[in-house]
């Protein structure tokens, strides 16, 4: 039987938000943030295996993920 990885509650999520930004968060603000951070991640991936594929690797190895990311987080600068 696999495992389940369990989450911080929505209210853990929110409260660390606040700290962080220091202003009030709206309900839905924590499923906005997972869902941005999906889209980031994907966007990561798909940047990384062009990347790899474009230096002829196999796989998409720590260098092209290190390479790709800066260019994929100004993308997703507010």
């Amino acid at each position: 039987m696999a495992a389940t990885q369990k989450l911080y509650p929505r209210g853990t999520v929110k409260r660390i938000v606040k700290a962080h930004s220091n202003r009030s968060v709206s309900k839905n603000a924590d499923i906005l943030i997972f869902l941005d951070y999906m889209l980031f991640m994907q966007e990561l991936m798909r940047e990384a295996s062009m990347k790899s594929r474009k230096a002829g690797e196999k796989h998409i190895s720590p260098n092209s993920v290190r390479k790709v990311t800066e260019k994929t987080l100004r993308k997703f600068k507010g």
